[in-house]
């Protein structure tokens, strides 16, 4: 499954996560293959998408982050996967 992932950081945080983030803290656990990384260009915040089976292993990830971040994470589906059901549900 995929995992879309926003993060925003609460004030004054962001110099702590920059730290955290170039040392590699931000390297995803065993499991789970990250797909891409988005920055705001506000330095507000960011998202990432990983791909994984692994719930806990994500669970880990965020532990890592979650004194520094307001995170937030959802499971997502692809147009591909997406059109067919919505087809299904409202084609008249």
């Amino acid at each position: 499954m995929k995992f879309m992932t926003s993060w925003t950081f609460p004030t004054g945080n962001i110099p702590e996560a920059a730290e955290r983030f170039l040392a590699g803290v931000a390297t995803p656990e065993a499991g789970v293959t990250l797909l891409g990384r988005w920055h705001n260009v506000d330095c507000s915040g960011g998202y990432a998408l990983y791909e994984t089976n692994d719930p806990v292993a994500l669970y880990k990830g965020a532990g890592k982050w979650a004194d520094l971040l307001e995170l937030t994470t959802i499971a997502v589906i692809e147009d591909a996967d997406a059109g067919p059901v919505l087809a299904s549900l409202f084609k008249s």
